[in-house]
């Protein structure tokens, strides 16, 4: 399918960067990545501790009494949406019974809801009905559009990590299609027990900080947050942070959990991408790689690299973010545009040493950017790729 531009018009980034998009701008810049820290909320459920990169407490100052209640992964959408609109220039009202599209992706969304009802039954009690229906309730896309009174299409996306990613490729084909003329779109997580646990039954989390694509990479680090984007059809009115032109995805169909030894499903995703906006991979003028840290996934998504776009500069910003999960296509999104926006790359946060099975590095200083194109790509379990192509705003 050939598309046409999507401009971004609003963003809203949470994640532990920072509480705001201006705020993680700026620490990123300043590279000034945040360390990995034990996990501070629910201490009780673990029983390693795994240094995450969680939302400062600082959050919490931002959610309205009326939604404090909320699970904290609809408290990340809701707050990043009511950024990402007021940054285009609406208000909330403005949108009310307005064919307004609503695409959220998220991995585990608000998963803690059940725990006490799992609890019970292990414990041979009976259990209340009523976490599963706040569970039931907490359909992130729903949620926003019963809050924002919006009348457009409202989708929810779980493609485990390729889920933010997947949301904004929706997106994009909503507009194309004229279903509607503007969209929120993105991705929010939170880490939990269930997660956090999971992921050391993997065994892919690393004991220390995140190392992206270096020899020495022990496994990732889970993040959490959200990044919300206000797509809209071309206005050169409106706020302009750039435009997402592009977008493929593909599945491996090889592996739950390992991708492609050779990476065919990320090629193809990567040429899917490309030709939806005519362009060639000489085009490209820097990648934000989905680089998680883990020995296959890097090994993986370097080779592809290497191969496609060898001379292209590249980092992995999840040495700033942890990996946010469903949320992290979108906050990478947010992330590149600023790139974009600024014609600068930062250093790839937590890389020290190359690995000559993969033979190139990222970006370890902070770097001119010169171009105008960007991809933004996200590998997830089940052998999903996702591929964004970004460019910079006129």
């Amino acid at each position: 399918m050939r598309y046409k531009p999507a401009q971004v018009t609003g963003m809203g980034c949470i994640c532990s960067l920072g509480i705001s998009t201006k705020e993680c701008e700026h620490n990123l810049f300043k590279s000034q990545a945040p360390l990995p820290k034990p996990p501070q909320r629910y201490s009780v459920f673990y029983t390693s501790k795994h240094p995450v990169f969680e939302v400062s407490s600082k959050f919490h100052s931002l959610i309205a009494s009326e939604y404090a209640n909320l699970n904290l992964s609809a408290q990340f959408m809701l707050s990043a949406t009511t950024q990402a609109i007021e940054d285009a220039g609406y208000t909330l009202k403005d949108l009310q019974n307005k064919n307004v599209g609503i695409c959220i992706g998220t991995t585990t969304g608000a998963s803690l809801q059940f725990l006490s009802f799992y609890k019970a039954i292990k414990e041979n009690q009976h259990p209340s009905v009523e976490p599963i229906i706040r569970y039931l309730k907490s359909n992130p896309s729903l949620a926003l559009q019963k809050i924002l009174k919006t009348k457009g299409p409202c989708q929810t996306i779980v493609n485990a990590c390729a889920s933010g990613t997947d949301a904004l490729g929706i997106a994009l084909s909503w507009l194309n299609q004229g279903i509607c003329e503007l969209v929120i779109a993105g991705g929010t997580d939170e880490i939990t027990p269930i997660t956090y646990n999971g992921f050391i039954s993997l065994q892919i989390t690393a004991p220390s900080r995140v190392k992206p694509f270096d020899k020495h990479r022990s496994g990732l680090n889970l993040g959490e947050g959200a990044g919300i984007l206000i797509l809209e059809n071309p206005n050169y009115k409106k706020k302009n942070y750039g435009y997402i032109i592009g977008y493929g995805t593909t599945n491996d169909a090889h592996h739950i959990t390992s991708p492609h030894p050779e990476g065919e499903g990320l090629q193809r995703a990567i040429s899917i991408a490309l030709q939806s906006c005519q362009k060639q991979s000489q085009d490209i003028c820097f990648i934000n790689s989905h680089g998680t840290g883990t020995k296959d996934n890097d090994l993986v998504e370097g080779n592809v690299l290497k191969k496609v776009f060898p001379k292209v500069p590249f980092i992995s910003t999840k040495g700033y973010t942890g990996h946010a999960l469903g949320a992290a296509g979108a906050i990478e999104a947010i992330l590149t545009l600023l790139c974009l926006k600024k014609q600068q790359i930062p250093p790839s946060a937590g890389f020290n040493t190359l690995d000559p099975t993969i033979g190139i590095q990222p970006i370890t200083k902070l770097t001119p950017l010169k171009g105008k194109l960007a991809l933004s790509q996200s590998l997830a379990f089940g052998g999903n790729n996702s591929v964004l192509i970004l460019q910079r705003g006129d």
